[in-house]
C-alpha cells in the first residue's frame, strides 16, 4: 500500500492505518528504537506508542514522507524513554555513544539563548551536511540521526570500519569549524 493511501486512512480514522504501518514500517520503526534504547522489550513498547502518537496526531497533521514522521515519533518517543530509564544509571546504547561523539562540536547546554538558536543550529547543521560528500553526509546521518553503529555505517557506505570512524571524525571536526565560523559559541 503506498503511503499516501495509509496516511488518507489514519484521516479516515480507519484503523487499517495502524496495521498497514505496522506492515510496512514496523522493521524500520524498531530498529530505530533499538539503536536508542538497546533493549528489545522497550524497543517494542516505543514503536506501539509511535502507532498511537501517528494516530493521534493525523489529523490535523498529514505529513508528506510518512516514513520520515514516523521516524521523527519513534525517535521522541524512544529518546524521552531512554531518559525516564536511564536518570539513575547509565545504559549502554547508540544513542549514549553517538552524541558522545559529537560533544566536541555541539554543547549540550540548555541556556535560554541557546534554546531559541537550536532552529538555527539545525538548519546550519543541514547546509553543512549538503556541502559534504553523499558519502560523508550518509556516513553522518546513519550514525547521528538513526544511530546506526559503526560497523552498520561502515556496512552500508561500502568501507572498512576505520575508514568509516576516520571519515566521521573529519566531518565532525569540520562541522565544529563550519559552526564556530557561522558564529555559534561551541
Amino acid at each position: 500500500m503506498e503511503d499516501q493511501q495509509i496516511v488518507n486512512l489514519y484521516w479516515e480514522r480507519n484503523e487499517d492505518a495502524i496495521r498497514k504501518t505496522e506492515e510496512k514500517y514496523d522493521r524500520y520503526l524498531t530498529k530505530i528504537a533499538y539503536n536508542i534504547l538497546a533493549n528489545a522489550e522497550d524497543s517494542r513498547e516505543s514503536v506501539n506508542d509511535t502507532y498511537l502518537a501517528a494516530w493521534n496526531s493525523m489529523p490535523p497533521h498529514r505529513p508528506s514522507v510518512l516514513p520520515s514522521y514516523l521516524a521523527k515519533l519513534t525517535r521522541r518517543i524512544s529518546i524521552d524513554c531512554f531518559r525516564g530509564k536511564t536518570r539513575a544509571k547509565r545504559m549502554p546504547s547508540e544513542y549514549v555513544l553517538s552524541l558522545s561523539e559529537l560533544d566536541d562540536c555541539v554543547s549540550g547546554g540548555n541556556s535560554t539563548e541557546e534554546i531559541i538558536n537550536v532552529k538555527f543550529l539545525a538548519d546550519a547543521i543541514g547546509v553543512y551536511l549538503r556541502l559534504q560528500s553523499p558519502e560523508a553526509r550518509n556516513a553522518f546521518i546513519g550514525r547521528y540521526y538513526y544511530l546506526d553503529s559503526l560497523k552498520e555505517v561502515a556496512r552500508y557506505c561500502g568501507m572498512s570500519e576505520s575508514k568509516a570512524k576516520s571519515l566521521l571524525y573529519r566531518t565532525r571536526v569540520g562541522l565544529k569549524e563550519y559552526l564556530q565560523k557561522e558564529g555559534f559559541n561551541l
